[in-house]
């Protein structure tokens, strides 16, 4: 309730003054340029790392539930990237997409790139937000893909094998038994994964110090939020005005998912 209150009012946490403005926090944004390019940076964010993240751990989970050789060895591979500090991994990958990391260097031996012009992706515009995408989605498909193997456990073999005898190929048994099967977790995935990345922050914050990056292409609103409460903007209002508007739409697509999941049902 406070949060509400702080956002119908102007707060200077210097002098500690709350001056009511009505609706004024809300109508900002409306013309705010700056959340204008965080929400269609977190639409971007979470428009490609959702389903990325979803059909590549649902793969590689039905991969892992076969029976090829050493699958314990590659499920404990596979899980690894859930055992790294957000924070580390930004940094780690931040060094791998610098101008003489590994990537570029990569790129360059391959021919691709010339000599000594390798492509500062941190810096640049049209790589930053897509290297934080990257990112997100190698570290959050090994967890998804834990969920997927779980209920995969579950499934009765004997699908499969009357499947078999009816002359279903792989892909056949993929499409028809296994994805129908997974739907409920397939439900909980996408819900999980569009609020974590509604929510994304201490990539992006670790990412450009807090800046938002080039041209502000890193900028999310849950950054925007802490630069609006926290940074020089001094505008807390504001900031919990936006931080409302985000509650409400986690709130929303919370409550859109729980129906769908509440009218599927395990086979």
């Amino acid at each position: 309730m406070y949060v509400v209150y702080l956002s119908f009012h102007k707060v200077n946490l210097f002098t500690n003054s709350f001056t009511f403005v009505g609706l004024d926090n809300y109508l900002r944004l409306f013309t705010d340029e700056t959340a204008r390019k965080a929400l269609t940076n977190t639409l971007s964010f979470s428009v490609v790392v959702v389903p990325c993240q979803t059909v590549i751990a649902l793969i590689i989970a039905s991969v892992l539930n076969s029976k090829i050789r050493g699958k314990y060895f590659f499920r404990a591979v596979y899980f690894l990237p859930t055992l790294t500090s957000s924070s580390a991994l930004t940094i780690i990958f931040m060094f791998m997409f610098s101008v003489t990391g590994p990537i570029n260097m990569m790129l360059i031996r391959a021919g691709i790139l010339p000599v000594g012009g390798g492509i500062n992706f941190l810096e640049n515009p049209d790589f930053a937000l897509k290297v934080i995408m990257v990112m997100n989605i190698w570290s959050t498909v090994p967890q998804y893909t834990t969920m997927y193997l779980a209920s995969l456990q579950d499934l009765p073999v004997s699908l499969y094998e009357a499947a078999e005898i009816d002359g279903a190929n792989t892909l056949q048994k993929f499409t028809n038994i296994t994805i129908p099967y997974l739907k409920p977790i397939t439900t909980y995935v996408l819900l999980t994964g569009i609020i974590g990345t509604l929510q994304m922050f201490d990539q992006a914050y670790i990412f450009s110090n807090g800046s938002g990056g080039p041209a502000n292409s890193t900028l999310t609103v849950s950054l925007m939020v802490y630069r609006y409460a926290f940074g020089t903007n001094n505008a807390m209002g504001y900031a919990a005005c936006i931080a409302i508007i985000l509650a409400l739409v986690i709130m929303a697509v919370s409550m859109i998912a729980e129906k769908l999941n509440s009218s599927e049902r395990w086979y």
